[in-house]
């Protein structure tokens, strides 16, 4: 009979799982036929697969927000040059009216 702690522990290793799931992603084999290969269930290994899909979205939305803030960011930057350069132009075109 299971333990309390034996339910908690996996039998595989996460290197194991991530390595199964890395299968499953860069192969066009059905998740069912990389399951029987390697003898688990076809239900745990697409847990396996979702779980890891989920991760990456989850990545992939926070990179992309990271970018956004950094671009709004730089936009600023340079409407602020921008505007500095054009007053810069107006100086110095007024300062040579002032010379001749």
């Amino acid at each position: 009979m299971k333990t309390e702690e034996n339910k908690n522990k996996s039998r595989y290793t996460q290197e194991s799982k991530d390595s199964m799931v890395k299968l499953v992603t860069e192969s066009r084999e059905p998740i069912s036929k990389i399951a029987a290969d390697v003898g688990i269930n076809k239900k745990t290994l697409y847990g396996w697969v979702m779980k890891e899909k989920s991760s990456q979205i989850q990545l992939d939305k926070a990179i992309e927000q990271t970018l956004q803030e950094e671009t709004k960011q730089l936009k600023k930057q340079l409407a602020l040059v921008t505007q500095e350069r054009d007053i810069l132009k107006k100086a110095v075109a007024y300062f040579a009216k002032e010379t001749l």
